[in-house]
């Protein structure tokens, strides 16, 4: 298990994250631009070192500021895709992916043997004599991966390893990326900021925003139990916190900064979030009456086409809480909504899921 605690300072920006990183599955740390998830794999990899805190792989330590350990890159079993794979442009696939292996004093028949073997596990056996310049995007994933896994790392590090490709290779390469990673016995680190990539390699998923660490679990954990405006965005929900109330006759209340939120049954008395999904809100022209017991009045943001028809489509509302609602292209046209216009979103005290 790969466990780290750090703090990594740059200029205005601070990394402060704790996490464990178990082997024989796939962590994703996912986040935005700027979060700083390519931060933590370089201090993971000893490109760069932390400020504060200790990274250690089982017991023996990467890095520890209070033991005054620093065990430099060449030292650590770690293999790292980059995102523009950074392949030796002068050399051979094969010479590429021996590179490592010579620098650890493999033997040249030795490493040529392991290189091939690696390349034909991963199909580009037959790229070996290839300058890696003339490759496609799919072929030079595939050698960085092998030059990574060539050295059986302890630790395998993938900073952003599809956002290269081009939409079509990235589907095509998607599935077979993820049933290696599967098959192997280390811990693997994966990095990513795109949401639908988190969720399809994500055994666990760990969410970075402004370099702290604000959500751990499954996939599951994650679609059910959002906590944080950027995870329920991410899993394409809409999240609420307050205070919840004693329950009546019709229900609780929710106290909200922005107003009460009714549900159909809470948790418990208390601190609590909120979901409510884009599905059960509805667009309305007039002020609704009757049962929509939650109704919130503000401007279109945006009506953004669901692919890959644009049967329904998202409505970003400018209400108070922002909220997001989905409907069909149909209602578009028959309510004639367009970005600017105020409207009325109202869903039922039902179609309301509260959580601790």
């Amino acid at each position: 298990m790969l466990a780290l605690r750090v703090v990594k300072r740059l200029g205005d920006f601070e990394l402060a994250a704790e996490l464990t990183v178990p082997r024989g599955e796939t962590t994703v740390v996912v986040g935005e631009s700027g979060a700083g998830k390519s931060t933590l794999l370089r201090l993971v990899a000893g490109l760069e070192q932390p400020d504060q805190g200790r990274i250690a792989l089982d017991d023996r330590a990467y890095t520890d500021s209070v033991a005054g350990t620093v065990l430099p890159a060449w030292r650590r079993r770690v293999g790292f895709v980059f995102q523009d794979y950074a392949l030796f442009p002068h050399l051979t696939v094969a010479e590429n992916v021996r590179f490592g292996l010579r620098a650890a004093g493999i033997p040249r028949a030795e490493a040529r043997r392991q290189a091939q073997a690696i390349l034909e596990r991963l199909g580009v056996g037959d790229l070996a004599g290839r300058a890696v310049t003339g490759l496609s995007g799919g072929q030079q994933q595939r050698v960085a991966l092998a030059r990574a896994l060539v050295l059986e790392p302890e630790v395998l590090l993938l900073d952003e390893p599809l956002s290269a490709l081009d939409l079509r290779t990235r589907r095509s390469v998607r599935a077979e990326l993820r049933s290696l990673l599967r098959q192997l016995p280390c811990v693997t680190l994966y990095v990513t900021h795109n949401p639908v990539e988190a969720m399809f390699f994500g055994e666990r998923i760990v969410v970075l925003e402004r370099g702290g660490v604000t959500q751990t679990g499954t996939r599951d954990d994650l679609l059910r139990h959002p906590r944080s405006p950027y995870v329920a965005e991410l899993v394409g929900t809409n999240l609420l916190y307050g205070t919840l109330g004693r329950a009546g006759g019709d229900g609780a209340e929710v106290r909200t900064v922005d107003g009460p939120l009714w549900v159909s049954h809470g948790a418990a008395e208390g601190e609590v979030f909120a979901t409510v999904s884009p599905r059960e809100i509805t667009i309305y022209r007039e002020r609704p009456e009757g049962s929509a017991q939650n109704v919130f009045t503000g401007p279109i943001l945006e009506l953004v086409p669901e692919l890959p028809g644009g049967e329904r489509v998202r409505v970003a509302l400018g209400t108070a809480p922002p909220l997001v609602a989905e409907v069909t292209r149909e209602a578009v046209r028959r309510l004639n909504l367009e970005e600017g216009q105020v409207v009325h979103a109202g869903f039922k005290a039902t179609g309301v899921r509260t959580y601790i």
